[in-house]
Formats: structure tokens, C-alpha cells, sequence
């Protein structure tokens, strides 16, 4: 779709009534009809962290990273490579090992950043290389 000028967005603002569709989606959620989910991959290094129930500041301290290492890795601007490639594979499979080693069952809770959000699940590891 291509860019609107200034003038054609306000021309079609114009036009609307922008209370008669709040008011119609109100009322479709109201009846159910949700609007439109969406499903945003996630990373699996920031699906090795969920699984352990860590936060990003602990997790990145139990692979001997630092946490701006950890964001770049779950933001996918670098890899992982050598042992922690390893550690996050171990903690996607088996998170439970990850908390062990740790001396702690309990994992700390964790706040999503998109509360709402449906998160999505990869079903095989694939760790960049």
C-alpha cells in the first residue's frame, strides 16, 4: 500500500465516523468476535529463557553472559556460539536441568513483555549458527 500525502489522509478522515466504529467494535467483542490475533515468533533463545522461567538478567548470569549479550541474542542482531550455544540447548530440551544445576527448582517470575501477546512455539531447536 503506498504512502498516504497529508492531504489524502485527511480526506479520508473526513469521511469516517469514527464513533459508529468504535461502537461497532465494542460491540463485536462484546458478541465474541474478537478482531485479529496475531502470532509473533519468538526467538528460541528467549524460548530456552521462558522454559526456565528465568529472567533476562538471571538467565544471561547462569550462561556467564552478559545481559545486553542475552538481548542481542534474543533480538537475533548476534548468535551464540561455542559452550553457551550448548547451555541454551540444554535449556530449551531440558529446562528443568538448567534449575538443577543452578541448586534451585524455583524459578523467579517472570513478566512478559506482551502480556497479550499468543506466544508461539517452535517445535525443534534451531539455534543460529
Amino acid at each position: 500500500m503506498a504512502k498516504m500525502s497529508e492531504r489524502e489522509l485527511r480526506a479520508r478522515d473526513a469521511k469516517r465516523d469514527i464513533g459508529a466504529e468504535l461502537l461497532a467494535s465494542v460491540r463485536e467483542m462484546k458478541a465474541g468476535k474478537a478482531g485479529h490475533v496475531h502470532q509473533v515468533p519468538v526467538s528460541t533463545v528467549i524460548e530456552a529463557r521462558t522454559r526456565t522461567g528465568l529472567s533476562q538478567p538471571r538467565f544471561a548470569e547462569v550462561l556467564g553472559v552478559s545481559s545486553r549479550t542475552l538481548q542481542e541474542w534474543e533480538q537475533g542482531r548476534r548468535n551464540p556460539s561455542g559452550a553457551a550455544r550448548t547451555l541454551l540447548m540444554i535449556a530449551y530440551r531440558r529446562p528443568e536441568a538448567i534449575l538443577e544445576a543452578m541448586g534451585s527448582e524455583e524459578p523467579e517470575p517472570v513478566r512478559s513483555p506482551m502480556p497479550t501477546a499468543k506466544r508461539k512455539t517452535r517445535t525443534a531447536v534451531a539455534l543460529h549458527k
